[in-house]
């Protein structure tokens, strides 16, 4: 099934060279798999996936593990940031 993951500032260099411009790649993706999941299939570091977004709802951390992802759905990552 298809499924869009877009990654924000850092995080964007874990996409493939022609997806970091847009910070948006296209999966296919088994039934059945979780928001966790996707994360750790892609090795996206955990403690850099800060804000958890699937199709605009936020996911804390227990719902990344139980979030089946579905067809069409958009999963956009943010990394911590810092600011002063």
């Amino acid at each position: 099934m298809k499924v869009k993951l877009k990654l924000f500032a850092t995080l964007t260099g874990h996409l493939p060279p022609e997806a970091r411009r847009a910070g948006l790649v296209e999966l296919d993706v088994a039934p059945g798999t979780t928001v966790r999941g996707l994360i750790e299939l892609h090795q996206l570091p955990p403690a850099q996936c800060s804000l958890v977004l699937i199709n605009g709802v936020f996911l804390n951390a227990q719902e990344q593990e139980a979030w089946i992802m579905a067809e069409g759905d958009v999963l956009a990552i943010w990394p911590p940031v810092g600011g002063g």
